[in-house]
């Protein structure tokens, strides 16, 4: 335990003084070494599916399911999509030492309020290797020095990713350590990691439930989280059939394993049994499972029963509870009593429905006519997000 307590804050402490290098850098010097990053993540391909093919033999020996192994993946694509996306950090403004207001007081001392950089940031994360490009990407682009805990289900993938950072820095003459990565599979280390508050500043837990609230509950350092992406969509009386249907599809069945993905869908009754038909055919052809009230089965007789436990639950695969609801107000009532305050929508053509519904619904993100899916910061014009708050 001795020796991992060392390797922790041997860690930290070299992270600490590379940020006070990575704070000092220019916008032309971050951006040099981004554009590094995106020709050597593209020239990399081959290496990177390489390491990821070992992660995808591990997870299949785990049994994990489908969906995270989906999440685990690196396909060329997916690899070009994080060079690009590294590549729209380079063209965002410099976020450090903007002024973003100024003022005298009537004793003629004048002050100003202006952006600087955290310090360290401690980033522990799940499955998903671009969280490595896009966390890396943006605290060097900020002007600060990350550590980076990936799970053991991506170690390959996120130390190949690694690799290629550190090239680019080596490359632009600046420390390996603006991008810091923690080798040992130990559990025990991420405690260690979080007592460290005179070396690391922020602390941002990307991941399941189970291991955002243990992180909370043992961290000396501030925590930027969400505890989990139970996300609705309610489909009001006055809907567009059509858009609702395409809607639901994406929300539930293009990516389920994410956080903002749709885990419940409410119908008002004036619509379901138009709408629930329709919507059951693609279901089905998604394979997705179906927890419904006794109502909604009246229209999907082949749904499973949802029990009470359905109802606010964070399934993360192709599995949807679904409820027929009698009007607006009960649809609020439900999402203000089973939300997680992550993503949540209205499908309606009414413009009071809706306002109504953004007025009442105390989320990070509100959607009108529009899936959950497009809750991320790439989809905002904010390129990659490094962290959701629901705080």
């Amino acid at each position: 335990m001795s020796s991992l307590r060392s390797y922790a804050l041997e860690v930290s402490k070299k992270a600490k003084a590379a940020s006070r290098v990575s704070a000092a850098l220019s916008s032309a010097e971050k951006n040099r070494a981004l554009s590094e990053i995106v020709r050597l993540l593209k020239r990399g391909k081959k290496l990177l599916e390489l390491e990821n093919a070992k992660d995808l033999r591990g997870a299949a020996k785990r049994k994990l399911s489908p969906v995270l192994i989906d999440r685990l993946t690196l396909t060329p694509k997916r690899i070009q999509e994080m060079a690009e996306g590294v590549r729209t950090v380079v063209r965002l403004g410099d976020p450090i030492g903007e002024v973003q207001k100024s003022w005298t007081r009537p004793n003629g001392l004048k002050i100003s309020r202006v952006t600087v950089p955290l310090g360290v940031i401690f980033i522990i994360y799940e499955s998903r290797p671009n969280v490595t490009s896009e966390c890396a990407s943006l605290c060097l682009k900020s002007g600060n020095a990350v550590i980076l805990r990936g799970g053991s289900e991506a170690f390959y993938s996120n130390r190949a990713l690694v690799s290629i950072y550190w090239e680019a820095l080596r490359k632009c003459r600046l420390p390996k350590e603006i991008v810091s990565f923690v080798t040992t599979p130990d559990h025990r280390a991420v405690d260690l990691f979080l007592k460290l508050d005179d070396w690391i500043n922020l602390v941002i837990p990307r991941g399941g439930e189970t291991l955002i609230r243990k992180v909370a509950a043992h961290s000396r350092i501030p925590v930027i989280k969400h505890y989990k992406g139970v996300c609705h969509l309610f489909i009001d009386k006055e809907a567009d059939l059509k858009q609702a249907v395409k809607v639901a599809l994406n929300a539930k069945c293009q990516r389920p394993a994410t956080c903002n993905a749709m885990e419940t869908l409410l119908v008002h009754e004036k619509i379901a049994s138009r709408f629930l038909p329709l919507l059951g055919q693609g279901l089905r052809r998604a394979h997705c499972e179906v927890r419904a009230d006794a109502r909604t089965r009246t229209w999907l007789p082949w749904a499973k029963s949802a029990r009470k436990d359905d109802w606010g639950k964070e399934f993360l695969d192709n599995i949807l509870a679904v409820r027929v609801v009698p009007d607006l107000e009960t649809a609020i009532s439900h999402i203000q009593t089973y939300g997680s305050a992550h993503t949540d929508g209205i499908i309606t053509k009414n413009r009071k429905a809706a306002r109504c519904f953004v007025e009442a619904i105390d989320s990070s993100s509100v959607m009108v006519n529009t899936s959950t899916r497009f809750s991320d910061g790439f989809q905002y014009g904010f390129v990659a997000e490094i962290g959701i708050s629901t705080d």
